[in-house]
């Protein structure tokens, strides 16, 4: 998709975007293609297609989920930076950590992220579960994102502690996700979980990949 495809297919699915906005998506999409010849942090098949099928995606999150201004943000596993340096430049208000434990992809996803101008955007290297450890990151996320990372109740037994009291997890997942869900249920009956399938006018691909967005928050 074109840039003016992304921008027409976000508007129709409410998703508002200055022409600033989508130059500095287009800039980072471009600059991960490079990137990614040099460090995976992509599938190489997807490289013509990122646009749509890494950029737009997630954004789409933000046509079912509300996201308060100067809300604080976790993106565990981040790899280039998705889902947060799309959803920090559409919501340019957010304050986004972007974590990852492998150095090399925090390298370049820490550069990706000063390129978009944003002073509310930082990238560090850490395993999820080390942040625990940080008394700073306990207790002070809004919204944890997670987007091809593992399984739920993994996700969740490394990072909890983290969230909010009122915070929730946005997680994008694909597929039959039907027993993940019921472990994690019953891993963490304290939590709610919202499944989301991701229907996007004009882009139908995400339904039909069975692409979802699983919401899941303390009762």
């Amino acid at each position: 998709m074109t840039s003016t495809e992304i921008w027409t297919t976000a508007s129709a699915n409410g998703i508002i975007l200055t022409l600033e906005q989508l130059n500095s998506l287009e800039r980072y999409a471009k600059e991960l293609v490079y990137w990614n010849s040099k460090v995976n942090l992509i599938s190489r098949k997807d490289e013509e297609n990122i646009m749509e099928r890494h950029v737009l995606h997630s954004l789409s999150l933000l046509k079912y989920i509300d996201i308060p201004k100067k809300s604080r943000c976790l993106d565990i596993g981040t790899g280039g930076g998705l889902p947060g340096i799309p959803l920090a430049i559409a919501s340019d208000d957010l304050h986004m950590l972007l974590v990852d434990s492998i150095a090399k992809k925090i390298k370049i996803t820490g550069m990706l992220a000063s390129h978009t101008g944003l002073r509310n955007i930082s990238a560090i290297v850490s395993r999820t579960e080390d942040l625990e450890k940080d008394s700073k990151f306990v207790n002070n996320f809004d919204f944890i994102f997670a987007r091809a990372v593992s399984r739920i109740h993994e996700i969740m037994s490394w990072s909890h502690n983290l969230l909010k009291p009122t915070g929730e997890y946005v997680l994008y997942k694909g597929g039959d996700i039907a027993e993940e869900i019921d472990i994690s249920k019953g891993k963490f009956p304290n939590f709610n979980f919202q499944i989301i399938d991701i229907d996007m006018v004009g882009f139908p691909f995400f339904l039909e990949e069975e692409k979802k967005i699983v919401v899941i928050s303390r009762k």
